[in-house]
């Protein structure tokens, strides 16, 4: 089975805020109904940057102007496998808001990273949880 490339962010309020943006997975997409860092597939011929800043386009209707790789994972999934390219966005033009209908929210880093979180990510996700919680 051939890995799916897929970029994710971390969106930061603004530089230097604890204050980051999740998604949440529409009911009928896989992992549907679990909370998410925003992105997407990146197309052939597409480098992770130019993926990131067109997925946050369609996805959320901002205009990246700051962002950094943060790290890299790979996870298997029963039906399918993922690579993912994580970026940390710091700044960015517009005001984010759902544009496919997704329920969007500024939420504490803490309040993802806690043990008994209300919000529930995919498991490819954890590992940037853990990082977060590092940081």
């Amino acid at each position: 089975m051939k890995p799916i490339h897929v970029v994710a962010a971390v969106i930061y309020a603004a530089p230097g805020s604890s204050q980051i943006l999740i998604a949440k997975r529409p009911d009928h997409l896989h992992q549907g109904g679990l909370w998410e860092f925003p992105g997407g597939k990146v197309d052939q011929g597409e480098s992770p940057r130019q993926a990131l800043v067109r997925e946050l386009q369609e996805e959320l209707d901002i205009n990246v102007t700051v962002a950094e790789p943060l790290m890299q994972l790979s996870h298997d999934y029963s039906d399918k496998q993922v690579m993912l390219d994580i970026w940390q966005v710091t700044d960015f033009e517009g005001q984010a808001r759902g544009v496919e209908g997704q329920q969007c929210r500024w939420v504490s880093v803490a309040e993802i990273v806690a043990d008994n979180s209300d919000y529930q990510f995919p498991a490819a996700n954890r590992a940037i949880l853990e990082r977060l919680k590092s940081t």
